[in-house]
């Protein structure tokens, strides 16, 4: 075991003393990405808070804490990234990568510190995202349809849901349930055909009943005759079933992996389209490995001699990698968001080629 763990590691004190270095820099890059970040964003966006009749300090505060995690979120794979440079930098300004080699300790060797370290790195962002991103998202997303207004409680009810059903606008201020419990709240169904539109039905209420939804205290308003009409009741929207309503607005920012993986299971069940939610899962968990890739696309800046005068394109050319996979990253799931890509590649695609990458350049340039 213990030569297992020669041939990755060069020795505890080597490892850990790079480690540290490493960490303490990424997260210290990460405090000054997020402050300046934060207070640019707390600029632009406190006039929208404070216009709200009541709004202050406390609110602005608030949003402070809500819009901080997405950021810390977004931005520490680029503070690992440059972590991992201003670390391979030093240590080869101040000639150690020079020493290392020297003493025998290969380039996988003095990466490895980093590597394992970035793998810490990832976990505990995932967890961080899991607890407390997707809430503060769902929080704010939320807190801005309100106008930074007073947020309603959350007690599983969607609001404010659009629905078609062939020609037909179907609109509900509310619903709630699930299954074919579902109810819907202050009902407007816009009978429309070939586009015209022929009669609205106004419903106070409406609930799921055989295939169809049962409207109660219907009035209806027949557009080309000009003529209202009361009913008790009356079935529209046959066909239209109860998931239509209580998973329109699924949002894969705003539910950890454990509820995203319930949601799409619930529209597939009915049939709908979850691409692009299955390439937002599966990003969930690619996302923080990629905090992992950075000190290995970094790596082409700690080999070659400081005095070369290289070091600075070296330096360069491991911020390009680096941003490079961003972009690759961002389009993936772009593309997997509009279902040109399947959601496994959109997700797994932008790492796996990277590392491949990295690991050829690194082995072209020092091994």
């Amino acid at each position: 075991m213990k030569a297992l763990l020669g041939r990755f590691f060069a020795s505890p004190t080597l490892t850990w003393y790079m480690g540290k270095k490493f960490v303490l820099t990424s997260f210290g890059v990460l405090a000054a990405l997020v402050l300046i970040l934060q207070t640019l964003d707390l600029l632009g966006e406190s006039g929208n808070i404070l216009a709200y009749p009541g709004n202050g300090q406390a609110e602005l505060w608030q949003y402070v804490s809500l819009r901080m995690p997405q950021l810390i979120a977004r931005f520490l794979p680029f503070a690992v990234l440059l972590g991992a440079l201003i670390t391979f930098v030093t240590l080869n300004q101040n000639s150690e990568i020079i020493a290392m080699k020297s003493a025998g300790v290969s380039a996988h060797q003095i990466l490895t510190p980093l590597i394992v370290a970035s793998i810490g790195i990832a976990a505990l962002s995932f967890a961080f995202n899991e607890r407390i991103v997707a809430r503060a998202t769902g929080t704010l997303n939320a807190w801005e349809a309100a106008e930074y207004g007073p947020i309603p409680k959350d007690r599983g009810i969607v609001s404010n849901v659009w629905v078609r059903a062939g020609d037909d606008l179907i609109h509900a201020d509310q619903a709630s349930g699930r299954g074919a419990g579902v109810k819907l709240a202050n009902v407007t169904v816009y009978d429309r055909i070939g586009g015209t539109l022929e009669t609205i039905i106004s419903a106070e209420s409406g609930r799921y009943d055989r295939g169809g939804w049962l409207l109660e205290k219907v009035r209806r308003f027949d557009v080309t005759r000009g003529v209202a009409s009361d009913l008790p009741s009356l079935t529209v929207a046959r066909g239209v079933a109860p998931d239509r309503f209580t998973l329109s607005n699924v949002n894969a920012d705003e539910r950890n992996f454990l509820d995203l993986r319930t949601a799409i299971a619930d529209l597939q069940a009915a049939g709908r389209p979850t691409e692009a939610l299955e390439a937002g899962l599966w990003h969930k968990i690619s996302g923080p490995i990629s905090s992992v890739l950075m000190p290995l696309l970094a790596g082409v800046a700690a080999f070659g001699l400081a005095r070369s005068g290289r070091l600075f394109i070296r330096a360069v050319i491991g911020m390009a990698l680096g941003f490079t996979y961003f972009v690759a990253d961002n389009f993936g799931l772009a593309m997997g968001n509009i279902g040109a890509y399947p959601p496994l590649l959109a997700a797994w695609g932008p790492p796996i080629l990277f590392l491949l990458i990295g690991e050829t350049v690194l082995i072209r340039t020092e091994e």
